[in-house]
């Protein structure tokens, strides 16, 4: 039955009025940012140089670390999966609530590893705690994806995301600063014991913020078949070559990118402080770069923009080379300023892309996709760049540069002729 109008007399005191649009949006903007504090701090102290800095401690070699860098890539075939189920959840929030609480829990917990379980199982436990983590993790966030596209509005998406992570990644920083001055005063044991503790307590904190996020209605898709909803995204050509094009340069950008901290600790014998030091500087010049790239994003498109993210990237592989001539910190430092404009602008575009691109009711799958085909090959990237790391230990020690920054350099090469061919054709029209 329609709803039948009626007038009231005597209106309700101003206070009893209900909050504005306007009001609310910030409101939830605002929870949205500060869920991120917690979550930034655990993720700095548990993953970057300290990840491999663990996992070095724990006894694990340069597959294994290898291995552990692609898992969070390789899980978000999942996400497939669970486009098709979000259609059917009720409650975005409480799945969201789940999953990434058991992502948090889980991933807090490999602290513990050293404390209860032998020796000769720490790697191996790690392993497998961390994959189940990460698979919690690709499918909240896919939700948290699919609800954060409803919350921002579309006109201040850029700006509002280059902001958000300015101030989180300005938290992150500093993590990493004091984070490198505790290992290197407790080396080992206890200084990942301090590092863990205010994870566990920031782990805690993450999920429970999610209970004040919002609960917005969730437009489903026309599709009620799986196939029918799965090739929706392979019938957008422009989404699927870009998406294509992408995964192609992930591929090439993994070979390499994630192990730059196994490099510097365990091939170039740098300290935990410095290695940190160096990943401050990244993370300052990204912060700076969030900002521009979400102001620029105002004015030119998606993949415009991504598409000059790459020749940078492209820079912090060839600046490695530098060491053969220069300082060898001199060299790093340029690398990673380079990788902090590049690879922050091209994380912050590729996520715009596949929120701000693509249709509102078929969302999930065309992040599902996305993510899919671009975690194969961010999976595989870092597969390949550890065995060939390994590989390299046996040669000659007349060889040594290769392993050092030959390799880098050679990747950076190819990344540029990719850039300038394939990828002009691809993301520029």
């Amino acid at each position: 039955m329609p709803i039948q109008k009626t007038v009231n007399v005597n209106p309700p005191p101003l206070a009893s009025k209900p909050r504005r649009k306007g009001s609310t949006q910030r409101t939830n903007l605002s929870i949205a940012t500060w869920e991120g504090v917690p979550a930034i701090i655990l993720q700095t102290l548990l993953g970057g140089p300290f990840l491999t800095g663990f996992l070095l401690y724990l006894g694990a070699g340069s597959r294994h670390i290898g291995f552990v860098l692609a898992i969070t890539t390789f899980v978000n075939i999942a996400q497939i999966g669970a486009a098709y189920w979000m259609q059917r959840i009720r409650s975005r929030k409480r799945m969201l609530l789940l999953f990434v609480g058991t992502h948090r829990i889980l991933w807090s917990a490999t602290g513990l590893i050293p404390f209860i379980f032998p020796k000769e199982w720490w790697v191996s436990v790690y392993i497998g705690v961390y994959t189940v983590a990460f698979i919690s993790n690709t499918i909240g966030g896919m939700i948290w994806t699919s609800l954060i596209g409803d919350i921002v509005p579309a006109k201040v998406r850029g700006r509002y995301f280059g902001i958000r992570n300015t101030i989180l990644n300005a938290l992150g920083s500093v993590c990493l600063f004091a984070g490198g001055i505790v290992l290197d005063r407790y080396p080992g044991e206890m200084g990942f014991l301090i590092l863990f503790i205010p994870v566990w307590i920031c782990a805690i904190a993450n999920t429970v913020i999610y209970f004040f996020y919002p609960d917005v209605p969730f437009e489903r898709s026309t599709e009620k078949v799986f196939w029918r909803m799965f090739i929706k995204p392979f019938q957008d050509r422009s989404f699927l070559k870009a998406t294509l094009f992408l995964a192609s340069w992930l591929l090439i950008q993994t070979l390499i990118v994630p192990l730059y901290s196994y490099v510097m600790l365990d091939l170039l014998n740098i300290n935990y402080q410095t290695v940190s030091l160096i990943t401050v500087v990244q993370t300052l010049v990204m912060m700076a770069g969030f900002y521009v790239w979400g102001n620029l994003n105002a004015r030119f498109s998606n993949k415009t923009l991504l598409f000059w993210t790459l020749p940078v990237i492209a820079l912090s592989c060839l600046s490695w080379g530098l060491m053969s001539f220069m300082p060898v910190l001199i060299a790093l430092f340029l690398s990673h300023i380079f990788l902090g404009i590049g690879v922050g602008g091209f994380n912050q575009l590729a996520f715009n892309f596949t929120i701000g691109d693509t249709p509102k009711s078929e969302r999930p799958m065309f992040v599902a996709v996305y993510s899919a085909l671009t975690g194969v090959t961010s999976f595989l990237g870092p597969l390949l760049g550890g065995w060939l790391y390994e590989k390299m230990e046996t040669w000659s020690d007349a060889l040594a540069w290769i392993s050092a920054y030959g390799f880098q350099m050679g990747v950076g090469v190819v990344m540029l002729i990719l850039t300038f061919t394939l990828g002009r054709r691809v993301l520029l029209k």
